[in-house]
């Protein structure tokens, strides 16, 4: 591909104004626009950063020739169908869709139209995340805490739709395979879905990941821990950091294990580091490497169905559970 990729937003809500701003300026893309279906908010974000904005979605499709998809998740099928069978590369914001079948329509679609796909996952791009994956060797535990204040932006779903896939989708990417078993549980707390959810899932290699997410925190949190046999590490996801606690190479294990031990007697302290860099910055870099065919695909639209099937399962799983609980909590309330 000669030239620049003429890139174009839909939608500019939340998100879709981080897109807008930031593919201003992203090499090898020129932003065509973006079209935003409020008027009132299209004029805003217009103005604001100096972007042309579209009346609609058909006269963007026919400028661009790649698209971010930044609106609703219960839109993302017919936009993204829209879009994928004019010929358009898509970044389709996770979730990618709202179900399995939809995202089954959507990459058979992309298939047949020969574009490519990407899933807007884009913690992989933490620098905490690109520090470590170096580091990994074959994790048998991994523990994700992701806690956070709520907002009413992501809360018409459940939690493990708006902030837990999140980590489903660095589970997969750390410890690699299927997951064959899990079992959750949730409540709804502040809304009418759950709002609080803790998933324990086990892979076919045999390794665990326990992870928990809630909107419903004071405080806000990103922790990961990986642990294998060579030690363990340690990130917080909000910081972009990490560090490796290395087991030192020749220790006597036996000797060990016969008395109480200071970490820095049998581990070493690695500081994890990576170029600095915004992670969605570097999402739409990779997006348009993708596209032009200098590099793979960062998050394939296959790897953001993957992350979106074991989602759904978490939430059947809650909601299986869920007649139990509030059978105990109206009685209590009794």
């Amino acid at each position: 591909m000669s030239g620049k990729l003429k890139v174009g937003v839909i939608g500019a809500g939340g998100l879709g104004y981080h897109h807008v701003r930031l593919f201003r300026d992203i090499a090898g893309a020129e932003l065509v626009g973006f079209f935003e279906a409020r008027p009132e908010r299209r004029a805003q974000v217009a103005k604001e950063l100096g972007v042309r904005a579209f009346d609609s979605l058909d006269a963007l499709l026919a400028a661009a020739e790649a698209v971010t998809i930044v609106v609703p998740t219960p839109a993302h099928h017919e936009v993204a169908m829209r879009a994928l069978t004019a010929g358009k590369h898509a970044l389709i914001e996770k979730p990618i869709a709202a179900t399995i079948q939809q995202a089954d329509e959507m990459l058979a679609a992309g298939k047949a139209a020969g574009v490519i796909i990407q899933t807007g996952h884009v913690e992989r791009f933490n620098r905490a995340v690109r520090a470590a994956l170096p580091y990994l060797d074959h994790p048998g535990f991994v523990e994700i805490n992701r806690l956070a204040p709520f907002n009413p932006r992501g809360s018409d779903v459940p939690v493990v739709l708006d902030l837990m896939i999140h980590d489903i989708d660095l589970v997969h990417t750390v410890v690699g395979g299927r997951v064959s078993e899990l079992s959750a549980a949730g409540i709804p707390v502040i809304t009418p879905e759950v709002d609080i959810a803790n998933a324990r899932l086990t892979f076919e290699s045999g390794a665990v990941a326990n992870i928990t997410a809630s909107r419903v925190s004071r405080d806000r949190l990103r922790k990961l821990r990986i642990f294998q046999r060579s030690g363990y590490l340690s990130l917080d996801l909000g910081e972009g950091n990490g560090v490796f606690y290395r087991i030192k190479k020749g220790l006597d294990m036996a000797e060990l294990a016969t008395s109480p031990r200071k970490l820095e007697e049998f581990m070493e302290r690695i500081a994890l580091k990576a170029p600095e860099g915004e992670p969605l910055r570097l999402e739409f870099e990779s997006f348009v490497a993708a596209v032009r065919g200098t590099q793979p695909v960062a998050v394939s639209g296959e790897e953001g169905r993957d992350a979106l099937a074991v989602a759904l399962r978490i939430v059947q799983e809650i909601e299986r559970g869920m007649p139990r609980w509030l059978g105990t909590d109206a009685a209590r309330r009794a």
